[in-house]
């Protein structure tokens, strides 16, 4: 007969009463929205999988609606065109969006959309009413028949943000018969959210402007939502201390550990939840490699909660021999870890992932944190999956919900200029690290691994924040079981404060960590550059910080002026005295 030991059974109420307090995401709708929803084609409003849409966005007036056009690239990828070369434009396109007053839209751009209509593309009308109705060829039935379409009481920016939130789900839709609930992030910097939001922006303006001059860090970003809503969104200082380059807030960072818990853990949390992977199954179950080591008997779950014995970093780079990293690709250096470095092919195979496996473990089920941890699951992970790590998170996960920068490598997808740089490595690669990994591990593992490597921009981590808040679901769509939510994110240890992959808020008041004001609810992670998210389900709350600390060189400074903690502390007090 099977018993029960007795920290499964602990686990097993902390999963019951977790899942029986509802902390699911509770979207605050604060502003009014008067777009009105009057006709919706296959009841596409708001849009859902932004992976199965490919969006233009289309105008009479080339350069005209500004404020619709940034508010829909938060939201997803799209090209924007005018009606020149209408057909050949929006030829490769499923999804078209219109902003347009009537008077703008003379009969031969409806011909246009009406073909666009023909040929199975999804037609959607964003109309802006302007002081005096027009007869146009939208109103007869017919034109209208195949087409959605939204309008806006008005032209102005706020109408232009509104009509472009409505779309996709960051407004609810409340005006007239077709009613909408809101499905994703609402655009909105705290408008009658009852928060004092000049006050709580003049305060960490002056905690910014202090970790900038002290040096802490050449630049920040700083992100907070509330109740599904942007409450905060600011950038600080510039790329450099030499402030050529302002840094903006969709500008590019790298996440370090937060890599394992936006990255890694929500793989693992797929595969779990499909069966694919056992938290209780060992390390030699899934990897024919590890079977004759001593790591064959640890269980994922100790590998999860950092309690597997690993050692907590191996400096592979120190390790190097002569001929192994040069300044130039050849055919047996094609591992780029930076700008004119380049490192011997297989690198990774043949020398550290061998290494990790025989290194030395200690006894399990007490906490050390350890990068090896991450190493190991992302192993796991693309031998039951058969894809590469990075693939499949854009896939499952990244594409659909509309992250659109997130991911590993990002100067294969990026201008150099989007990304922040980070240190100016003295030690292993000799030159200014900007869109290679600042980790020498995982840069020598090709820019993708298990505990670093992602990079992204605050709004990506926020929408991921959402989701997480929302317990697994977001755009309308469940991507995780509010259960696997639960499980991954609350306390799963008794050693430490750890969920499994995430970190939490420490149950010591007098460590003050993430915050002096977090509470037991609290759940996300740090990394090393200088960033960190913190998800808060008791206060609704997503909290982001972006920096890179360890420019031009590591510095603790932002540590010991306790930039984050204080930042985050003064969200919670401006919440606290919500009016």
């Amino acid at each position: 007969m099977k018993t029960t030991s007795p920290l499964s059974l602990l686990l097993t109420l902390v999963s019951i009463f977790v899942s029986t307090v509802d902390l699911s995401a509770q979207y605050k709708q604060t502003i009014v929205n008067r777009t009105t929803l009057v006709q919706n084609s296959g009841n596409i409003i708001p849009l859902q999988r932004l992976d199965k849409l490919k969006i233009a966005v289309v105008t009479p007036v080339k350069g005209k609606y500004i404020p619709f056009v940034e508010q829909v690239q938060k939201y997803a990828e799209v090209s924007v065109f005018d009606f020149n070369m209408y057909e050949e434009n929006t030829k490769y396109f499923n999804t078209i969006i219109v902003a347009a007053t009537e008077r703008e839209l003379r009969s031969d751009l409806a011909a246009l959309l009406q073909q666009s209509a023909v040929n199975r593309k999804h037609v959607i009308l964003s109309l802006f009413k302007e002081s005096a109705p027009l007869e146009n060829p939208w109103t007869s039935p017919a034109s209208q028949s195949g087409f959605t379409k939204l309008v806006s009481p008005g032209i102005d920016a706020t109408s232009q943000r509104n009509a472009a939130m409505s779309l996709f789900g960051g407004l609810a839709l409340t005006e007239g018969k077709l009613k909408t609930e809101q499905t994703r992030i609402q655009y909105a910097a705290g408008e009658s959210s009852g928060l004092d939001i000049s006050k709580m922006t003049t305060r960490i303006d002056a905690i910014a402007k202090e970790a900038i001059s002290k040096h802490a860090a050449p630049g920040l970003v700083v992100m907070a939502l509330k109740s599904g809503q942007v409450i905060f969104e600011k950038a600080y200082g510039s790329h450099t201390y030499e402030s050529k380059q302002a840094t903006a807030v969709d500008d590019i960072f790298d996440l370090a550990s937060i890599s394992k818990i936006a990255g890694t853990t929500p793989v693992v949390m797929t595969l779990q939840e499909q069966g694919i992977i056992h938290l209780d199954s060992t390390i030699g179950h899934y990897l024919g490699q590890a079977k004759t080591t001593n790591k064959a008997d640890i269980t994922t779950r100790s590998v999860l909660l950092h309690e597997a014995g690993f050692t907590p970093f191996i400096p592979f780079y120190r390790n190097l021999k002569p001929g192994d990293l040069q300044s130039y690709e050849d055919s047996d250096h094609q591992v780029k870890v930076a700008d004119n470095a380049f490192l011997k092919n297989n690198y990774y195979q043949n020398v550290m992932w061998p290494e990790m496996l025989n290194s030395a473990v200690k006894p399990t089920g007490n906490y050390v944190y350890s990068d090896i941890s991450m190493y190991v699951m992302k192993e796991i992970a693309e031998h039951e999956t058969s894809t590469p790590m990075e693939e499949f998170v854009q896939d499952f996960l990244y594409k659909p919900i509309g992250m659109k920068t997130a991911g590993y490598t990002p100067r294969t997808r990026f201008d150099k200029s989007r990304i922040v740089p980070t240190q100016h490595d003295t030690a292993f690669r000799k030159v200014l690290l900007q869109g290679y990994v600042h980790d020498e591990g995982a840069a020598m593992a090709g820019g993708v691994a298990g505990h670093a490597g992602l990079f992204a921009t605050a709004n990506d981590l926020a929408i991921y924040g959402q989701l997480l808040l929302n317990r697994g679901e977001y755009g309308g769509v469940r991507y995780f079981k509010p259960e696997t939510v639960d499980l991954f994110t609350s306390n799963q240890s008794q050693s430490s404060r750890r969920g499994l992959g995430f970190d939490r808020a420490d149950p010591d008041l007098k460590k003050e960590y993430p915050s002096k004001l977090a509470n037991s609810s609290v759940y996300g992670h740090t990394g090393y550059t200088g960033t960190c998210i913190w998800i808060d389900p008791k206060h609704q709350l997503v909290y982001i910080f972006l920096s890179n600390r360890v420019h031009p060189q590591v510095t603790g400074k932002l540590y010991e002026l306790n930039i984050r903690s204080r930042i985050q502390d003064v969200i919670y007090e401006t919440i606290n005295e919500e009016k």
